[in-house]
């Protein structure tokens, strides 16, 4: 998805269900005017069945904490965790972390079939690593972080 080309998202019922739940919690424990507005908006977009841009937005937080924190696993057990995985992922935020594993996963490819020579996993920081492969002539540095997974680097 590029970036300023955010078309509209229709909800299916079951996402409908856990989202909207999610939002309702967020809205009784939210503050701030501005933020409960947009959460107001969002639950009123949810009804609909349909989100334009700024509820996507907003929905993408909530969905983000509550699936980080595994509350809806929680509340909703393993079929509300599945409807709103299904849901973040046609969110541009979902999206684009499946694009970029998509991106990885093709530059893995080069090392089907031939032998590992090297395997390395570092810690960078909070939430974030590299993993390091070398093999088939090939060296790949992965990051993992909450930005999704991404080459760092590539080495012939």
């Amino acid at each position: 998805m590029t970036a300023g080309a955010v078309s509209a998202v229709r909800v299916r019922p079951a996402e409908r269900e856990v989202a909207a739940a999610e939002v309702l919690h967020v809205l009784q424990v939210a503050r701030g005017e501005e933020y409960r507005l947009e959460l107001a908006d969002l639950a009123a977009a949810l009804d609909e069945g349909e989100l334009g841009p700024d509820e996507q937005a907003t929905l993408e937080g909530v969905l983000e904490v509550a699936l980080q924190t595994g509350r809806i696993r929680a509340v909703h057990g393993p079929q509300g965790e599945q409807a709103a995985l299904k849901l973040y992922r046609r969110l541009p935020r979902g999206a684009e972390l499946g694009e970029s594993a998509a991106g990885v996963t093709a530059a893995l490819q080069a090392l089907v079939g031939s032998p590992l020579e090297a395997v390395s996993v570092q810690a960078v920081g909070p939430g974030a690593f590299t993993l390091s492969l070398s093999g088939a002539g090939a060296d790949l540095t992965i990051r993992l972080d909450r930005q999704g997974a991404r080459l760092a680097s590539v080495g012939v």
